[in-house]
């Protein structure tokens, strides 16, 4: 793109503010800018103006769970499913690892965060570690793919590289990076973080798949013969990947996702719960929760909305074919952005200073025809870190992983 032309997109969307320092900048500075803006989707800049609109839902009503007792009456029948598929290769992962560890008190990508106290553990050699215990019972290699960030792509690729990707096959390693999407002002302006680059962040966990497609890995997903993708968050060190009993009831209850999840510890728990939305598969945020939902009961006299999602969910392929060209709801998110301020200084702000844009996998859900909620034992599978202490830590992350007898 040239001068001429990104002046022109700038002016169509209100945004000629972006060149303020384009003088000041080096001709390699310049380029970079210039394939910035040719490649930002300035179309989504708008939406800040219209979210109540975009955040409104449906009618929310329950959506059955299959419960820990069925689970365990047809686990035989299931696992035998499963392994099947995963033996046959129609079975892959993907590892949403575009996060940085920020709030753990790190510079590094969050799956670098070593845990351990006695020896190095880090989250990326749980999470492979996990998954290397279905390779081994099964016998035979899943196909990982781990999205990653522009900000974190190097790092994430050198570390896993470097620790030989903790004994898993790299011929089944596949790294694609996550699209971006600009920040903006509370006037939907996008801010700059350099003079020669607009403030960007990750588009959100609901653009993986397009992100996968966009690095031309649908091609090694269908020449693979892969079928099904179960797709998870780099922070739940305890979460079971490709598990074949998840695996079979999927495929046998022919959903087109499965969703893990776990019983809420509270009714006001700061999780999303599955829930039918206008009589679609989707999942409601905690902060959506109204007290009448939180009180509602079902048949049995339990909380209708008791089941809260670990994002780690089982996608058959074709139908995330389906519904790849269809839009995905806008989320706009309000966010402290490090940016430059109005004279042009660096500043990292204390509170939240304008919007992020993100798609979510939740609304991915949605547009699927049907979901098995699947429901998994919270102290056997759900470990997130989120925080340095407290509420979904590293050392409420320790713990359980003691629980579970893995040697921190």
């Amino acid at each position: 793109m040239n001068l001429d032309s990104a002046k022109a997109k700038l002016a169509t969307f209100g945004q000629e503010h972006v060149l303020r320092y384009f003088d000041e900048l080096d001709p390699a500075l310049q380029s970079k800018l210039l394939d910035q803006i040719e490649a930002t989707d300035m179309s989504i800049l708008d939406s800040c103006h219209h979210r109540e609109e975009l955040a409104k839902k449906g009618v929310i009503t329950p959506l059955a769970c299959m419960e820990l007792p069925e689970i365990e009456a047809h686990a035989d029948e299931y696992r035998e499913i499963g392994e099947k598929a995963i033996r046959e290769g129609k079975v892959g992962a993907v590892l949403l690892a575009g996060g940085m560890g920020t709030r753990l008190g790190s510079d590094d990508p969050k799956g670098m965060y070593n845990i351990g106290l006695t020896r190095d553990l880090y989250i990326f050699q749980c999470i492979i570690g996990n998954l290397m215990d279905v390779v081994d019972s099964v016998g035979a290699w899943v196909h990982l793919f781990v999205m990653t960030s522009e900000k974190n792509h190097d790092a994430t690729v050198r570390f896993l590289t470097e620790k030989n990707f903790f004994g898993y096959d790299k011929g089944h390693i596949h790294f694609f990076q996550q699209e971006m999407a600009a920040a903006t002002d509370y006037d939907g302006k996008i801010l700059l973080e350099e003079k020669g680059r607009m403030a960007t962040s990750p588009n959100g966990n609901g653009g993986w798949f397009i992100s996968l497609i966009r690095a031309g890995l649908l091609d090694t997903i269908h020449s693979e013969g892969i079928e099904y993708l179960n797709v998870f968050a780099v922070d739940n060190v305890l979460q079971r990947i490709a598990d074949p009993v998840f695996v079979g009831a999927t495929m046998a209850k022919e959903c087109s996702v499965g969703a893990k999840v776990v019983r809420k510890n509270a009714p006001d728990e700061k999780v999303g719960v599955m829930c039918l939305e206008d009589g679609r598969p989707s999942i409601v945020e905690y902060y959506e929760l109204t007290e009448e939902l939180m009180n509602a009961k079902d048949e049995k006299g339990d909380p209708a909305y008791n089941f809260g999602v670990i994002l780690n969910y089982l996608f058959a392929v074709p139908e995330l074919e389906r519904v790849v060209d269809g839009d995905l709801p806008l989320h706009v998110v309000e966010k402290k952005i490090p940016c430059l301020d109005e004279n042009g200084n660096f500043v990292k702000p204390e509170s939240p200073n304008g919007f992020k844009f993100e798609n979510l996998v939740l609304d991915m859900i949605h547009q699927m025809d049907s979901c098995l909620p699947f429901e998994v034992e919270r102290e056997r599978e759900f470990a997130p870190i989120k925080n340095a202490t407290g509420v979904d830590s590293v050392e409420s992350a320790r713990a359980l992983l003691q629980k579970n007898g893995v040697m921190l």
